[in-house]
């Protein structure tokens, strides 16, 4: 049994809820199934209950699972082991989203009770629309947000891949019927910087919007494995190895902002993914969380050892003007 830390929170953008710096990103826990859950391979459940009982006694209070991650078979397995393990609900906080295309915003209506039903008992606190493409427009699938809100079905609304633009419209429609958007899901990490430059950061900011960065460590990259041993890129980096980033040019870009990852989880007492991790949460004071998966049990401690460490505002900045080329 792991020994149980003490729980980091902070106040989860316009929402009343108290989470961990780091929650657990659930798409790994699929099940193989949908189009979607099959990027993972199937995972013993034994395994998947380690992972989240390792991330439950480093701090974590949060998991983010979708409709579409298996089509319920992550919302289901993460609901089963979190009771198995002896958590209620309101032990722990849930968000989960609805998948858009094809469908129309009255879908998010028809499909909250399967959601609920794969949650088997724990509520949702965080409903997300996946992503901006429906048939429907944002403002259309707000007002289908703020019905489940006043229906007590979900606690808060947020958005997922939505640009700046996007949220003011859906923050807009939510003002409307009382309620404020709560988060943005968004790729955000030391290696793409992008939404510090698109505006989503900032407005965020204004608006009082959590960020969750979704692939906070680059898909890998960020532990400096594949920059260890180049060679392993074709054998375990799977579909990513087309990607730029972990060909040769890419790896040799990046090299320089690994390195200082290294030097900094020497000081530290910690690795290179950590200190990674710990940046992205802290470098804008409260606004961004981070939602790494886990399919290995040192990952998940990788994960949760992330909110032990303590940057100095000096060595955020080194890491800041080390990954200027990322933004």
């Amino acid at each position: 049994m792991e020994q149980v830390t003490k729980q980091i929170l902070r106040k989860f953008g316009n929402s009343e809820l108290m989470l961990s710096p780091v929650g657990l990103g659930c798409w790994q826990f699929s099940m193989g199934k949908g189009a979607i859950g099959k990027y993972w391979p199937v995972q013993e459940e034994a395994l998947t209950r380690e992972i989240i009982q390792i991330h439950l006694d480093g701090g974590v209070n949060w998991f983010d699972t979708a409709e579409a991650y298996g089509w319920g078979a992550s919302e289901q397995i993460t609901s089963k082991m979190l009771k198995e393990l002896g958590k209620m609900p309101g032990d722990v906080s849930i968000a989960t989203k609805w998948w858009p295309f094809p469908r129309t915003a009255r879908s998010i209506i028809r499909t909250i009770d399967e959601r609920l039903a794969a949650l088997n008992g724990f509520p949702i606190d965080l409903h997300q629309v996946h992503q901006p493409y429906s048939f429907s427009g944002v403002e259309a699938e707000m007002r289908a947000m703020a019905a489940l809100v006043k229906e007590q079905k979900i606690r808060y609304v947020g958005v997922s891949n939505f640009s700046a633009s996007q949220m003011e419209r859906a923050h807009k429609a939510l003002e409307k019927e009382g309620l404020a958007l709560t988060a943005n899901q968004v790729r955000y990490s030391l290696l793409d910087r992008r939404i510090e430059s698109n505006g989503i950061l900032d407005t965020a900011r204004r608006l009082g919007v959590a960020i969750i960065a979704y692939s906070p460590l680059a898909q890998g990259l960020l532990s400096g494995k594949f920059h260890d041993k180049p060679e392993s890129v074709a054998s375990e980096a799977g579909f990513r190895r087309y990607l730029p980033a972990f060909k040769k040019k890419g790896l040799q870009k990046s090299q320089p902002l690994i390195n200082q990852l290294k030097e900094l989880a020497a000081k530290y007492d910690a690795i290179p993914a950590q200190i990674a991790l710990n940046w992205l949460f802290s470098y804008h004071g409260e606004t961004v969380f981070v939602i790494p998966g886990s399919t290995k049990t040192e990952q998940a401690r990788i994960n949760a050892g992330a909110m032990k460490i303590d940057l100095s505002p000096e060595d955020m900045h080194g890491l800041d003007r080390a990954s200027q080329d990322f933004k």
